[in-house]
């Protein structure tokens, strides 16, 4: 039991560096309004956070994705330039390309491990 309260808190900066992630991306999302960068933006912040930290991989697909569409959202409630209903819709669709960074990230992360090890 202690082993799972120490790595949690290890696995806090991970998890702000993945909130700030996917917020960025959002922000990135509401000014470029450019679903494929977007998505190539979840990819590559859900590989990073794989290749860091590959237990529970999916986790890092929640996390970034979550904050975009709540970026959306802010946006929406602020901005006086509003995101459009197809941007809003699309900003769920990242989980999708987060889902393969996050585990190819994590699968990654594994061969590096086995090759250093010799197997």
């Amino acid at each position: 039991m202690v082993e799972t309260s120490s790595q949690t808190r290890s696995d806090t900066p991970f998890y702000i560096l993945a909130a700030l992630a996917g917020i960025g991306t959002g922000w990135v999302d509401v000014i470029v309004d450019d679903l494929l960068f977007t998505a190539l933006l979840v990819l590559s912040a859900c590989m990073l956070l794989g290749v860091l930290r590959p237990r529970w991989a999916w986790r890092w697909v929640v996390v970034v994705g979550l904050f975009v569409p709540l970026t959306e959202l802010a946006a929406y409630l602020i901005r006086t330039v509003k995101p459009t209903r197809a941007q809003v819709y699309g900003s769920f669709l990242v989980l999708l390309p987060g889902i393969a960074g996050a585990y190819g990230g994590a699968v990654v992360r594994g061969v590096v491990e086995n090759l250093r090890q010799g197997k």
